[in-house]
């Protein structure tokens, strides 16, 4: 198997199948189709990890960011998107708002 990440990361290679999403609507569509415990259990991975992960993409530009960095940033925005529901919220969808959804016009992108 080919890592996805760089080797600093290897201890997230288990999350990158699920939560490697390139684009805002898909890792919208993961955090509302996933069971909390999943969410809680990649947030619990991945977040004591973020700190040294920016650190190792800010050796980087956007536009010239190997894959594996590349990925690693995918990885950190959806950890951005299931924060909200882990932290505060408690549930997939934003509560009492009705159907809410978030169109992402721009999107920083390597």
């Amino acid at each position: 198997m080919t890592a996805k990440l760089p080797r600093e990361f290897a201890d997230l290679e288990p999350f990158v199948a699920d939560w490697c999403l390139p684009t805002e609507p898909e890792r919208y569509d993961k955090r509302l189709a996933s069971p909390m415990d999943d969410m809680q259990t990649y947030y619990d991975a991945i977040t004591p990890r973020a700190e040294a992960a920016m650190t190792y993409l800010d050796r980087y530009s956007l536009d010239d960011m190997p894959e594996e960095a590349v990925n690693l940033l995918y990885m950190l925005y959806s950890m951005i998107m299931v924060s909200f529901p882990v932290e505060c919220w408690h549930q997939q969808r934003i509560p009492d708002s009705g159907a809410a959804h978030i169109d992402c016009l721009v999107a920083p992108v390597p």
